[in-house]
């Protein structure tokens, strides 16, 4: 498909990359939304917490949304809530997945998620077809989530033939271009939130895995790269940072993908880089619907109307998949 035109206009304020990122994760809200708790236990004995939420006045489940937040986030991010309670208006129920070690409680095991592991969605899929079936299935993703569906779609790998459609937003399909855009001067705000979060993750596990993890390494833990060359990697058998990146990245992936797809990235978001903008190889794919508004910042796309843009774009794309299903 080729690239497709995008009709959002922010307005005001909005129009600023900073503003309108920071204003949909800090300050925006969203109510009304219940969540009920599975916790799921893993091939490998760790564990991963689904926080599901049912429409009314619908029968069965004959359409599902799998939810999967960014870095650092939860199924309770204003972003995963704004999105589950328009799907829920049209009718979805919706599995909004806590990575591990993301649902408050820390996981049981040494390695955590990261922006490659496709495994753990698969599983996630198995166990809800399993107990879900003849059902169609939706995949969402934000940033981090984004890239974790989209290499989970491209990869050789087995997948249900009742996965209809994906969306993947302000997503990083290169992850070392995405380091180097986060790595500006203007990004220091965002890298300081992260590292700040992770940090306090990596001394968590310090006593539990004194043989993997150690004191100086913490201390050494000053930015992202850093955190991934002395945690991410080595708990997660890369050789370093920069093969983590180079495996874990979707966009290799993306030309692999048999069902449809919209990407959206807006063109102002301070996160990516060029890479992330995979214009040539949406030109000349049947499934990829790359979408570039001109601003949205990072998860943001807010429109003052009580749903976002990215809500809206993604009802609409799952709903026209659904409607070609029906």
């Amino acid at each position: 498909m080729p690239v497709i035109p995008s009709t959002y206009k922010p307005k005001g304020p909005f129009k600023n990359s900073h503003f309108n990122t920071i204003f949909a994760a800090k300050i925006r809200r969203v109510y009304g939304v219940k969540q009920k708790r599975e916790r799921l236990v893993l091939s490998d004995e760790d564990f991963i917490d689904i926080d599901w939420s049912f429409p009314q006045n619908t029968k069965g489940n004959s359409k599902i949304v799998l939810l999967f937040h960014g870095l650092e986030g939860t199924a309770k991010r204003t972003y995963m809530l704004g999105t589950i309670k328009q799907l829920l208006d049209n009718g979805y129920h919706c599995a909004a997945v806590n990575l591990r070690s993301c649902s408050g409680e820390i996981n049981s095991k040494l390695r955590s998620y990261h922006s490659g592991a496709s495994e753990d969605v698969a599983e996630i899929i198995s166990h809800i077809n399993t107990k879900y079936k003849d059902s169609f299935l939706y995949l969402c993703g934000f940033s981090l989530g984004g890239n974790l569906i989209l290499k989970y779609l491209g990869e050789e790998r087995e997948r249900p033939s009742n996965l209809a459609a994906a969306v993947a937003i302000s997503t990083p399909v290169d992850l070392y271009d995405s380091l180097g855009a986060l790595e500006k001067p203007g990004n220091w705000v965002y890298r300081w939130s992260f590292l700040k979060d992770l940090r306090a993750k990596y001394k968590m596990k310090l006593s539990h895995y004194p043989e993997h993890l150690t004191l100086d390494n913490y201390k050494k833990i000053r930015s992202l790269r850093l955190f991934d060359e002395y945690y991410t990697a080595p708990a997660h058998g890369f050789t370093d940072a920069l093969d983590y990146y180079t495996k874990s990245s979707s966009r290799q992936f993306l030309k692999n993908i048999k069902l449809p797809v919209l990407l959206l990235n807006a063109k102002d978001d301070s996160f990516l880089n060029e890479k992330c903008y995979p214009i040539d190889l949406s030109a000349n794919h049947e499934y990829l619907h790359l979408e570039m508004p001109e601003r949205g910042g990072h998860v943001g796309f807010i429109s003052g109307k009580g749903i976002t843009y990215n809500e809206k774009r993604t009802v609409e794309f799952f709903n026209a998949q659904a409607h070609c299903n029906s």
